[in-house]
C-alpha cells in the first residue's frame, strides 16, 4: 500500500512561485508514475503534471505547460511540483497520486492518492 503526503501549499500573489513535495512510502517509488491533479470548486479533479516510472519523462496539461515542472528525487522518494508564474486560476486543492501503468492523464487511472494541499493564488 502506497502512502502519500503532499506539503508546500499556501496563499501566494498572481506571478508568484510555489514548490509542492508529495513524500511516497509503502512502495517501490521508482515503479510508480506520479500525477499532480488539482480540484477547484464547481470543476472536475483536473490533471496538471505527470512523470513516468523508470524513464522519468514528463508530461503536461496545456493549462500549466511552461509554467509548472513535475521532478522527483528517487533517493527521497519525493515528487515535486515547481510552479512558477502562478495565476488566480491555478487555485485549487493539488493531489499527489500514483499508478502502476505509463502516463495517465484521467485521474481513474491512478491507484493511490494524498490529502491533498490547498493553493490560493490572490489577483
Amino acid at each position: 500500500q502506497v502512502r502519500l503526503v503532499e506539503s508546500g501549499g499556501g496563499y501566494v500573489q498572481a506571478g508568484d512561485s510555489l514548490r509542492l513535495s508529495c513524500a511516497a512510502s509503502g512502495g517501490t517509488f521508482s515503479g510508480y508514475t506520479m500525477g499532480w491533479f488539482r480540484l477547484s470548486p464547481g470543476k472536475e479533479r483536473e490533471f496538471a503534471a505527470g512523470i513516468n516510472k523508470s524513464s522519468g519523462s514528463t508530461f503536461y496539461a496545456d493549462s500549466v505547460k511552461g509554467r509548472f515542472t513535475i521532478s522527483r528525487d528517487i533517493a527521497k522518494n519525493t515528487v515535486y511540483l515547481q510552479m512558477n508564474s502562478l495565476k488566480p486560476e491555478d487555485t485549487a486543492v493539488y493531489y499527489c497520486a500514483a499508478r502502476i501503468g505509463w502516463y495517465g492523464r484521467n485521474w481513474h487511472d491512478y491507484n493511490y492518492w494524498g490529502q491533498g494541499t490547498q493553493v490560493t493564488v490572490s489577483s
